[in-house]
């Protein structure tokens, strides 16, 4: 009777034990690559050195030796159980000159240029 009591208890205790939820482990937000903002988009204009670029943007972390004149910056931001969030732009070169990007992000005058275009 006495075994059956404690064993009974036992099994309770281990049920209500598992069913409180357990503080939850810390998770950290990781990121990596080269930060891009809007600012930076904002400052770069075709015809710039690549030292100039290299200055606003800072070096690619991913150098590609296939194709020097191109420069890709990824930055990604994830917040486990959140979300994530990956931005990319790519600039190319000529003769040391950037001629054009292209990516997740615009200049902020080619913006309110294309929502003018839309109002009218």
């Amino acid at each position: 009777m006495v075994l059956k009591r404690i064993s009974w208890l036992l099994f309770v205790t281990a049920i209500v034990g598992c069913s409180i939820s357990m503080p939850r482990v810390h998770k950290v937000a990781v990121q990596q690559g080269n930060i891009l903002n809007q600012s930076m988009i904002d400052q770069l204009k075709p015809g710039m050195t690549q030292a100039q670029v290299a200055y606003i943007m800072g070096r690619p972390v991913l150098a590609n030796t296939f194709v020097p004149n191109r420069w890709d910056y990824v930055f990604t931001l994830e917040v486990p159980g959140q979300f994530n969030e990956t931005t990319r732009m790519s600039l190319f070169f000529e003769n040391d000159l950037l001629t054009h990007f292209v990516g997740d992000m615009a200049p902020s005058s080619a913006k309110s240029t294309d929502a003018e275009e839309d109002n009218e």
